[in-house]
């Protein structure tokens, strides 16, 4: 089910720039504004992403142990 959001307190020159902005796009400003919110919720956030990333080198990526023991090893040969 769809469901609605509100903004208050939207400053004159955002309101004329978003409003312009639609127009362009010939949208209404509620859909040019529903394409704008659609588009950052498909997206991570950058948290999002570091913690992706560490969760990644934490579970597939070697160890600090594992490059300390590879770089002993090599410098033994």
């Amino acid at each position: 089910m769809s469901k609605n959001l509100q903004i208050r307190n939207v400053p004159d020159d955002v309101h004329a720039t978003v409003r312009a902005r639609a127009a362009a796009e010939g949208l209404s400003v509620s859909e040019y504004l529903l394409n704008q919110i659609m588009d950052i919720a498909r997206h991570p956030t950058q948290a999002d992403v570091f913690a992706r990333a560490a969760r990644r080198a934490r579970d597939e990526g070697p160890t600090v142990d594992d490059i300390l023991t590879a770089l002993d090893e090599g410098r033994r040969e």
